[in-house]
């Protein structure tokens, strides 16, 4: 938590992607990438003239290879708090009821982003997950529910 006589965190940094939703055996479970010993959602960049739900349906692709993405829930968002030296992250809601998950290789890179992908219930998801993006989850859990 930020002092309260400390000078805000200044944005210098924004981010887009999704919380991706299938459900399994009519449990909804949620799409989990994992870089070293830290999980998050599909998410990446915002690049120069794009809009954020732009650069989130690119990020999910270039990540995890899935296209078939449904904002049945229109274009609701949450965004975190700054964090990381200032980088905001803007999370949209999508089910991706079909297309399997691969990790490709980052040209840039040479090599994945992620080391791993997970489908984890919703109820399980938060054991994984740090505060900042606990936030987000039980968000995309209320908009889901309500």
């Amino acid at each position: 938590m930020r002092n309260p006589r400390s000078p805000p965190t200044r944005v210098t940094r924004h981010s887009a992607g999704v919380v991706v939703l299938r459900p399994f055996d009519g449990t909804p479970s949620c799409l989990l990438l994992r870089c070293f010993g830290y999980w998050d959602f599909p998410k990446g960049e915002i690049q120069p003239g794009e809009e954020p739900l732009q650069a989130a349906r690119r990020e999910v692709a270039e990540e995890t290879s899935l296209t078939d993405l449904d904002f049945r829930w229109g274009e609701v968002f949450i965004e975190t708090p700054p964090y990381g030296g200032g980088k905001v992250a803007r999370y949209y809601l999508a089910e991706s009821p079909s297309g399997r998950v691969t990790l490709p290789v980052n040209p840039e890179l040479g090599r994945p982003e992620h080391h791993e992908y997970r489908w984890v219930e919703l109820e399980q998801a938060p054991a994984l997950l740090n505060p900042r993006l606990q936030r987000v989850l039980a968000w995309a859990r209320g908009s889901i529910d309500g």
